[in-house]
């Protein structure tokens, strides 16, 4: 049974040590890692190039498209399709969207979904609306699903609860640890997570912990380890 690693990141920006940042990736060994606030600004695409490249890794899809969405991945696995997709938008917050790509790896489908909540929890719960929109209309059925996301809540909120509905709480069913993700430098909350298939195995889940965290972005990144 193929086993897929996963990891979700909100790098903000790359604003700070980008070398630390591709140390901190490759550090956890996986397979697609989704980013939340990839750059999106002046020369967004290279930036996500070098990203990919630090953390020796390939841009799949996303960016400025996916509303700062990105998702990378190494040479191991095979692209099916991708499509970036913008949510509607509020006055006054940031735009949100979500980068999905249908994936393979050693034979086995599954797809991704990358996507970062807003602050505005009313606005968070009509954007997991539009993301499971999302997901039916561009992933076939027969395909399970990850989606992996700064949800800008933690567990216990209508939030989370919305996110578990059809998925589980990857670092709920097999996580080591606190869990922790913001900050980076005084990690106390658990606002990041991987959200996961019931028809995949989850094995293992945890925060990377690596010595250069602090220096790369003012989150901690999350792993999963999946039995596709």
């Amino acid at each position: 049974m193929p086993t897929v690693r996963v990891l979700s990141y909100n790098v903000r920006s790359m604003r700070d040590d980008r070398a630390a940042l591709g140390r901190v990736i490759s550090s956890a060994r996986p397979d697609v890692v989704c980013v939340q606030e990839a750059p999106r600004f002046a020369r967004w695409r290279s930036l996500c190039a070098e990203l990919a490249r630090r953390s020796a890794m390939v841009v799949v899809t996303g960016g400025r498209t996916a509303a700062t969405q990105l998702i990378i991945s190494n040479l191991g696995v095979d692209v099916i399709t991708t499509v970036d997709t913008k949510f509607s938008k509020d006055r006054g917050l940031h735009q949100r969207g979500v980068a999905i790509a249908v994936l393979r790896k050693h034979g086995a489908s599954f797809a991704v979904a990358g996507t970062h909540l807003d602050l505005d929890e009313a606005a968070r719960l009509r954007h997991l609306d539009e993301l499971e929109r999302a997901i039916a209309e561009h992933v076939p059925d027969e395909i399970p699903v990850v989606v992996a996301c700064d949800a800008n809540a933690k567990p216990g909120s209508p939030t989370w609860q919305a996110l578990t509905q059809h998925r589980r709480d990857a670092f709920a069913v097999a996580g080591t640890g606190t869990g922790y993700t913001s900050t980076a430098t005084n990690p106390h909350q658990r606002i990041d997570g991987i959200f996961v298939d019931p028809r995949i195995t989850v094995t293992h889940a945890e925060v990377v912990n690596h010595p250069d965290a602090t220096l790369a972005s003012d989150h901690l990144a999350v792993v999963t380890e999946l039995e596709i």
